[in-house]
């Protein structure tokens, strides 16, 4: 766990502001996909205790943590930073360049960097078995996450 990272990752989820006029279709309608993870939402004396719920799953910004239930979900620090900024963005794409700036600042690296992390995240999500849709690739463009998420004000 990253002390900086976390920090930096729940200051990301409390501060986005979505792209205004951003026009791309939806592959689900996903409630209040349009409302950024925001203090107003989490409460401002639980925004350092949010967590967001989607699927049997728990992320937990501030801690830098991603649980399934009560266990963590082995999962490297990029795959985590993929996450956050797909749920950030939730219902919208987000582009490969995007991705890419957000994870890997100021260094250059490959796509294929971002196709290996994405990978081991939909690995760990069990994205599209069981039922579970999280993300879906745009060819070409980017991904979008798609399940519905819950912003709540308390980690337990």
């Amino acid at each position: 766990m990253r002390a900086s990272g976390s920090t930096a990752a729940f200051r990301g989820l409390a501060q986005f502001d979505p792209e205004p006029g951003l026009d791309v279709e939806r592959a689900v309608q996903t409630p209040g996909a349009d409302k950024p993870f925001s203090e107003k939402q989490i409460g401002s004396a639980g925004a350092a205790q949010a967590k967001v719920l989607f699927g049997p799953f728990c992320l937990l910004p501030t801690q830098f943590l991603l649980r399934e239930g009560d266990k963590p979900v082995s999962l490297g620090s990029r795959a985590l930073e993929i996450l956050i900024a797909l749920l950030e963005r939730r219902g919208q794409l987000v582009s490969k360049q995007d991705l890419m700036a957000r994870v890997w600042p100021n260094v250059f690296v490959e796509p294929a960097n971002l196709t290996v992390h994405m990978s081991a995240l939909r690995r760990a999500l069990r994205d599209g078995r069981d039922g579970h849709r999280f993300i879906v690739n745009i060819p070409g463009r980017g991904y979008r996450f798609v399940a519905s998420v819950e912003v709540s004000g308390h980690e337990n």
